[in-house]
């Protein structure tokens, strides 16, 4: 069984988030590209012209700030703004604390490599600020804005209301030693929740987050972390990474998005991005460590190619893990992996259940070709799906294809399709074919519950199901 303590962590940080206030349709084939508008002909509400200069860009959002209503900012197009210095505060521009529209026009606000490590913006509690056709790139956070424990925010934190359209948030990092790393990109919510966030069309891509300490800590939120409502839609996560210090037993989940609230994802695609967690526990691409009745919903989306890995630990759900409430629709989960080799333990290359209070809908969706691995005499089970301590899943009108399971010859390989310990796993109308494993190929079952119904377990290899006679209606 696996280890409840990876959970329980992620439960920590939720409760640490908290305190620190940082906190496909099927078939889909065409990539999510952000694509800036042409420049809008003219500006309203009274908007400001900004000069293609940092000192510019400053002055103008502190006037926003100290103005009543609402200010839209039109930066100069295509321009790069660099930001040389810090005031002090942890952030290169002064943090929004009023409604302000920034509307980029292709600009690119940036840090320079040469200035010392600050985030770029930064959203107070009580800031209103909608994002559109910018670049936030390479900010370097060095602190999480409350209480000073802790590190937040690489690009953006924000505790107050974020809006960001057709923008691109890349190249920023977080790395802490204490406690905390999160939200390479961006970070949002804050205290009991405070703080949304809503991107559209948006890229956040090679973002960084690493926990650097001696003793365990945790790294979360490689793209986008939220202890607040977020709403992601048509955009692109990808490429980039959570990490730890080796066998610190210490915690890396949520490579492209890690959530502590409620959240929907859709017609998005989360791709190549990587937890690593030697020693440690890793958790997959898109995690979801709220707390029952708030719930994820992931619609129309594809998550793929990405990569969990905890040689001598413990590395679960490839593309997606939770130990709360998740709803999967039209979702393709595609090349994903689970790597815990050196004798660790590898659950769930492609959707893993993670507490015996989670529950999982999967319907209308294609689960294939993801992995988990193992080597050393560890063990790896679950290839497609994982029920691994006593969750519930639920499968409909879904294809789980190709998946494998392998252990390098020694150890323990089960269930290339679906793995169930101790759960409910059920299966509606369903295929579960052409998947791998050394025992129990389709469905293996080492306690619980496994249901069938209207569906078929076909073609897998060695065997349909395991142990013989464990899931009614499996021959095979």
């Amino acid at each position: 069984m696996p280890r409840s303590a990876q959970w329980a962590g992620i439960q920590r940080v939720a409760k640490k988030a908290h305190r620190l206030r940082c906190a496909v349709v099927l078939g889909l084939t065409a990539q999510v590209v952000v694509v800036f508008p042409a420049p809008l002909a003219s500006a309203t509400d009274g908007s400001k012209g900004i000069a293609c200069s940092a000192s510019a860009l400053i002055r103008a959002i502190n006037v926003a700030n100290a103005s009543p209503g609402a200010d839209t900012l039109r930066l100069a197009p295509r321009c790069t703004y660099r930001l040389l210095a810090d005031p002090g505060t942890g952030n290169g521009l002064p943090a929004i604390t009023s409604q302000v529209t920034i509307q980029g026009r292709g600009a690119v606000i940036r840090r320079d490599p040469a200035a010392p490590p600050f985030r770029v913006l930064f959203v107070s509690d009580g800031g209103d600020l909608t994002l559109s056709r910018t670049t936030i790139e390479g900010g370097i956070a060095i602190d999480c804005p409350n209480e000073g424990v802790g590190v937040c925010g690489g690009g953006i934190s924000s505790l107050g209301k974020l809006t960001v359209n057709n923008s691109r948030v890349r190249a920023n990092k977080v790395a802490s030693d204490v406690a905390v790393a999160a939200g390479g990109g961006i970070a949002t919510g804050g205290d009991d929740g405070v703080g949304t966030a809503v991107l559209v069309d948006t890229e956040i891509s090679g973002n960084d987050v690493a926990y650097e300490g001696s003793t365990a800590g945790f790294a979360v939120g490689g793209g986008l972390f939220s202890n607040g409502p977020v709403t992601v839609s048509r955009s692109r996560i990808f490429k980039n990474r959570v990490r730890v210090s080796a066998d610190t037993q210490s915690s890396a989940f949520g490579s492209g998005y890690a959530a502590f609230a409620s959240a929907t994802v859709k017609k998005t695609i989360i791709s190549q991005n990587r937890s690593d967690a030697p020693g440690g526990d890793a958790a997959g691409a898109l995690t979801n460590g709220a707390t029952e009745p708030t719930k994820m919903m992931v619609i129309d989306t594809v998550i793929r190619n990405n990569t969990v890995s905890a040689p001598r630990g413990e590395a679960v759900g490839g593309a997606v893990a939770t130990p709360g409430l998740i709803s999967l629709r039209g979702v393709e989960i595609v090349g994903n992996e689970v790597a815990a080799l050196e004798g660790g333990t590898a659950y769930s290359g492609g959707v893993h259940i993670g507490q015996p209070v989670t529950v999982v809908t999967i319907e209308g969706s294609i689960i294939h070709n993801n992995a988990a691995r193992t080597s050393g005499g560890g063990s790896a089970r679950g290839g497609g799906v994982g029920n691994a301590n006593g969750g519930t899943v639920s499968i409909t009108r879904s294809r789980l294809e190709g998946n494998e399971v392998t252990a390098g010859g020694v150890g323990v390989a089960q269930g290339g399709g679906i793995f169930t310990a101790t759960g409910t796993t059920s299966v509606f109308q369903s295929t579960v074919s052409r998947n791998r494993a050394d025992d129990g190929g389709g469905i293996y079952k080492e306690s619980g519950t496994v249901s069938l119904e209207d569906s078929g377990v076909k073609q897998n290899v060695p065997n349909n199901c395991a142990p013989p006679g464990s899931v009614p209606g499996c021959f095979g």
